[in-house]
């Protein structure tokens, strides 16, 4: 993957700046030896994370060390990528291409996830459609809305907004990082966007258990709710009479026009489904 970076399609200048946070997988072995391959040690920082602070989570304690080792270039964007994620040669230059055109000071983009394995199909296209159902983009977008929300895997965030937004420091405990940072810069009149999932980026990341996917819908869904039983069970009701219920009404012994409303409401159902979690090919240009 930092090959890939660092073989980018940008016109401007940039940087990589990796922080290894003490991860047992070798990473910072291999990003020094790719470093190396690519001659490119004069763009290229690998920066290891000093300890955990308390209060901070491990992601954005992250993040913030990567912000104060560029922050002496004085960057106009900061481009926050995970390591498990491979970019278009292009994706950079159209992000910020995007965000200088319509002024945008958060703008993020949706990954292609993994759906090879047998929990991956089962799962994750409907953890995509009801992530969109708590975060749509337009209203993501709208300035009026009070919705914000980011795809965390690939987010590019201008500079003085995370200023204005008092740093990361103001989101340091927050676990679902992405949509809380937008949050903040919304909140100081920034301007957002969220492009749904494209084909030019793909998260390398596989679940091959149903549990894998479990945790990640408990560290993300469950959060969501402030880890309220009341609120989980009164989502639960909701979901039922949104998607159970009308196949119970279709199959009740009722009247031709309760038949039609359940197949109305089915197919809008289904169509939503399916409009929310194809992988379309959505351009951040």
């Amino acid at each position: 993957m930092l090959a890939r970076l660092l073989k980018r399609e940008y016109g401007g200048e940039f940087s990589v700046i990796l922080v290894d946070d003490h991860s047992q997988d070798s990473t910072a072995q291999r990003a020094h030896q790719a470093i190396r391959e690519l001659d490119a040690e004069s763009r290229t920082n690998i920066r290891s994370a000093a300890p955990l602070p308390a209060g901070w989570t491990g992601k954005v304690w992250a993040l913030n060390e990567g912000v104060s080792q560029a922050a002496s270039a004085a960057p106009t964007y900061f481009w926050f990528t995970d390591a498990d994620i491979v970019h278009a040669p292009d994706t950079l230059q159209r992000l910020v291409v995007r965000a200088d055109r319509h002024h945008l000071d958060l703008a993020s983009l949706m990954v292609l996830l993994q759906a090879k394995t047998f929990p991956e199909r089962a799962l994750i296209p409907a953890f995509l459609f009801f992530f969109l159902k708590l975060y749509p983009p337009r209203w993501i977008a709208n300035p009026r809305a009070r919705a914000a929300g980011a795809a965390g895997g690939c987010i590019l965030l201008r500079s003085e907004a995370l200023q204005r937004s008092g740093g990361l420091a103001a989101i340091r405990h927050e676990v679902i990082d992405d949509c809380a940072l937008a949050r903040a810069v919304k909140r100081s009149n920034g301007r957002l966007w969220m492009g749904l999932i494209t084909r030019a980026s793909v998260s390398l990341r596989t679940y091959t258990t149903f549990r894998e996917i479990r945790d990640l819908i408990a560290r993300t869904a469950f959060t969501q709710l402030r880890y309220s039983p009341l609120l989980l069970l009164g989502t639960l009701a909701a979901m039922f009479l949104t998607y159970l219920a009308p196949v119970t009404l279709l199959f009740a012994h009722h009247s031709a026009p309760g038949s039609r409303a359940a197949c109305c409401a089915i197919c809008a159902v289904a169509s939503s489904l399916w409009s929310s979690t194809r992988t379309t090919e959505n351009s951040p240009a």
